[in-house]
């Protein structure tokens, strides 16, 4: 496996909106993407951030805490999103050492296909729910930043010039 590099913020990827993987072979990104993502020390990774313009990502939200559990989503899609939104931290391997307060769903219903093209759903809650949205984001164009009223967005983009 490989250590990719990730783009950076304001890098123009990861303000795209990401093709589906369709019935495509990603099993060497998605397996570069978890080196990369374990290297950063990241809990998840999106497509766009390697350069790669796919709807796919990969996130594990506990292995900072105990055993590493390695997932991977190709074309993922929100199928439900809790009424109950909970407001956060959230920071970003491509936007490194800003830390923003970002509204997210409690909890949400995802599908997505696996490896072996596998339709596979799954309610997310607590900070895989969290981790999940943050992803998906990414494969919509949408970065933390975006999620900010214009004076927090001027603060925050002051910090990292």
């Amino acid at each position: 496996m490989t250590v990719l590099p990730i783009r950076l913020w304001p890098e123009a990827i990861l303000s795209e909106v990401c093709a589906p993987v369709g019935q495509d072979d990603m099993s060497r990104l998605a397996f570069d993407m978890l080196e990369t993502m374990y290297a950063a020390p990241g809990r998840g990774l999106a497509g766009p951030q390697v350069g790669v313009a796919r709807a796919m990502f990969v996130m594990d939200v506990t292995w900072k805490e105990g055993m590493p559990a390695p997932r991977i989503f190709l074309d993922p899609e929100v199928l439900w999103s809790s009424p109950v939104c909970v407001m956060g931290p959230e920071g970003c391997l491509s936007i490194p050492g800003v830390t923003t307060m970002v509204s997210r769903a409690e909890a949400v219903r995802i599908g997505w296909r696996d490896l072996s093209g596998a339709r596979q759903e799954e309610t997310l809650t607590g900070f895989a729910a969290i981790c999940a949205q943050h992803e998906i984001d990414h494969l919509r164009g949408v970065v933390t930043l975006d999620h900010l009223s214009p004076e927090a967005r001027a603060q925050a983009v002051a910090a990292i010039a």
